[in-house]
């Protein structure tokens, strides 16, 4: 498939009727013309002239200057080269798009201008001069309307620019010139606003996009060169000074600094790197300069995937959009038909006159026009979409959106999703002062199982001297023996304390902390136990705001999945607040309760992505916990590029607030039109209020999908 930008497409309407055509074509039944982003996708054996031809039709054409030959299948590469279109194209795009519609305003200005002076002058003119100020500026105005509408009527194809100009041409021949100028007026005027609209929201869209940097600081042989990113290389070595974008996935060889993740993870916080550690590209380097050893090449980072992700999701449409769309086929045929019976049935049946109902009629059609509800819906989307993606929470796709703003219940795994997913000593019960900790630090030293990290970590909090062992062994399934300073130890569970009798107490405090729901690892000599560690994963601090947050916004059922046993899960349920918990699962249980949750409300599962796959493919809604593992971005439906759940009630919450401004938008898109048509009853449907009614529809729906961008400073 090739992909194209398109410009100049005046509505979304006309991008389905367009889309339409070109689908009939040879080969060109893949096709897809998306209005939200203006982007064409072609098979490559489609004709390109009978393509350019038909976009023509609609003043629509292709943009060479992001023109990048995308005739590749990978939509990783395909990404790569837009970030740079879009920069060099850029001025040059945007002066155009802004030419033409100041070009457009320009037209209506002087049109106006004429319309006025006629009108105001039309006593003292005679009738000709009149009407000849009125055609002009009818033709400044409606003229490239005008000819789409005919071109379309000649074809039998319906849409608003077919209706206007029946209107236009009926007007004119019953002799309204005041009339028909106004609705050419007018009707430019709508268009100029209905494109400005989704060009606002795009444009959005597009800021996102240029997190992507362009260029690096490349070392080779202890010499710096500047090479663009597309060049760079796994391995290669590149210099990030400070305020510069870090330009790949790497790892830190050199240097220390603080780096502004913001761009993938929304999080405004700046997080501390130093030898040896990840950054992202796209991410800021903020004091010191670091060296950074490329792990991956710029079109599979983590950043190439968001913008493409970010991307793509403007293109899918939403159960709503299918809707409105199919309604819009039906609804303009059918617009026709009542405008048809206003216009014979009074003066043939009642002896109506028939140059007002003429009139009367050619307004109703003017009603018809479907703009306003074509465009209740992609503007908030991808609005929407952005909002989100600026907080580092990635949706792939408006249908996402609108489920995520329909989910009543969410499903948690508890590793690393409400707890953080690394073991920490919660609880020590020291029976021997002296050897204890340092027994226990002289055998977990040098291990990196993550246990012993834990408990080296507890034990760091106490400096002391730790002696080397002087022989240590592992026995698997139970711990380690070793000696240390010349006796014999014993680290592990209670069945590697075989060799000793475990009085009553000891035995009492080992089940109280096992009731609890900690791990045990013991230390004991060979005559006794000298003490012992509870350990357990230790829970986010956010997880119990967050989970009240989700309820406040809306959802009614949080449930926690995990596959510890049931009396950790008991535990971590009631610190967290969930309403229900289930513990002891296997990732393939995990799967069923998901489908049996299912059963009775919409459910997003919520996981971070490595173990849960399966559950997060099966769920209405996948949502992984992101800091860019790459089977989560894969999988998951909707992608947290933080590592923790702080951003999801916000997540709900906007997309339940697009949701609500959708259902508003098309209820006054059909509200208005339903009063104009109800006004014909009397007789009063005057031209003029018709198209206010659909201009009026349009311009308050763009406005009410913009205020979804609006981000309150918190």
């Amino acid at each position: 498939m090739n992909e194209y930008r398109v410009k100049g497409l005046s509505c979304g309407n006309c991008a389905m009727g367009l889309e339409q055509q070109i689908k009939k074509l040879d080969y060109g039944e893949t096709a897809t013309l998306s209005y939200n982003s203006g982007k064409l996708k072609l098979d490559s054996r489609v004709s390109f002239p009978d393509v350019e031809r038909i976009l023509k039709s609609d003043n629509a054409y292709i943009d060479r200057t992001h023109d990048h030959n995308d005739h590749d299948h990978s939509g990783s590469h395909k990404h790569h080269d837009h970030s740079h279109g879009h920069d060099h194209g850029d001025g040059h795009t945007h002066s155009h798009e802004h030419g033409s519609s100041k070009k457009i305003m320009i037209l209506l200005i002087v049109s106006a201008v004429i319309y006025a002076a006629a009108f105001i002058f039309g006593n003292q003119l005679n009738a000709t001069l009149q009407i000849g100020m009125y055609v002009i500026a009818i033709l400044l105005s409606g003229y490239s309307t005008f000819l789409k509408g005919l071109k379309n009527l000649f074809a039998f194809r319906f849409n608003i620019d077919t209706l206007m100009t029946i209107a236009l041409i009926g007007a004119v021949s019953i002799g309204d010139w005041k009339e028909a100028t106004l609705v050419a007026i007018l009707f430019g005027l709508n268009e100029l606003l209905e494109g400005l609209g989704m060009e606002k929201a795009r444009r959005s869209m597009e800021t996102l996009l240029k997190v992507a940097p362009k260029e690096a600081h490349i070392l080779n042989n202890g010499i710096e060169s500047v090479v663009p990113i597309a060049s760079l290389k796994v391995g290669d070595l590149v210099i990030v000074k400070p305020g510069e974008k870090i330009p790949s996935d790497g790892t830190v060889t050199a240097g220390k600094s603080s780096v502004n993740e913001a761009a993938i993870t929304g999080e405004s916080l700046p997080v501390e790197k130093s030898t040896g550690e990840p950054v992202f590209g796209g991410s800021i380097n903020n004091e010191g300069v670091l060296h950074v050893a490329v792990d991956k090449a710029y079109k599979d980072s983590s950043l190439a995937k968001i913008l493409h992700l970010v991307e793509e999701a403007q293109e899918t449409k939403t159960p709503t959009e299918l809707f409105i769309n199919k309604f819009a086929k039906y609804y303009t045929p059918i617009i026709m038909a009542i405008s048809a019976l206003v216009i014979l049935i009074p003066p043939l049946l009642l002896g109506g006159d028939w140059s007002k109902w003429v009139y009367q009629g050619l307004a109703v059609l003017i009603v018809g026009c479907p703009c306003a509800l074509i465009l209740s819906s992609p503007i908030a989307i991808v609005s929407g979409i952005t909002r989100n993606a600026r907080n580092g929470i990635l949706i792939k796709g408006g249908v996402f959106l609108e489920q995520l703003g329909k989910i009543d219940t969410l499903a948690f795994d508890k590793t690393g999703t409400l707890t953080k997913g690394e073991p920490h000593v919660e609880q020590t019960i020291v029976f021997d002062e002296e050897r204890f900790l340092m027994v226990a630090a002289s055998i977990e030293k040098s291990s990196s199982h993550p246990l012993a990290k834990a408990i080296m970590k507890k034990v760091n909090e106490s400096p002391m001297d730790v002696p080397a062992p002087d022989d240590i062994q592992t026995v698997s399934g139970r711990g380690i023996e070793a000696r240390v300073q010349g006796n014999q130890y014993w680290l592990g569970n209670e069945k590697s304390m075989e060799h000793i009798e475990l009085s009553a107490d000891i035995q009492k405090q080992i089940n109280d902390l096992k009731e609890q729901g900690l791990t045990l690892v013991l230390v004991a000599d060979n005559q006794r136990v000298l003490g012992m560690f509870g350990i357990s994963d230790e829970i986010r601090e956010e997880s119990k705001s967050v989970i009240e947050e989700l309820h406040k916004v809306g959802i009614k059922r949080t449930v926690m999945l995990t596959g510890d046993h049931q009396k950790t899960a008991e535990k971590v349920a009631n610190l967290v607040g969930v309403t229900a918990y289930y513990g002891g699962l296997l990732p393939e249980d995990k799967v069923n309760k998901i489908k049996e949750l299912a059963k009775n409300g919409r459910v997003a599962m919520i996981g971070d992505g490595i173990n849960d796959a399966p559950a997060l493919a099966s769920a209405q809604l996948g949502i992984a916990m992101g800091k860019g593992t790459d089977s989560a971005i894969e999988t998951a439906d909707i992608v947290l590029m933080q590592d923790h759940l702080g951003k999801l009630p916000e997540a709900v919450s906007i997309a339940k607030r697009v949701n609500s401004v959708i259902r508003f938008n098309i209820s006054v898109a059909l509200g208005l039109k339903l009063i104009a048509l109800l006004l014909t009853i009397p007789g009063l449907l005057t031209l003029w209020i018709a198209i206010l009614s659909d201009m009026g529809a349009t311009i308050f729906v763009t406005l009410v999908s913009l205020t979804i961008l609006i981000q309150k400073k918190s």
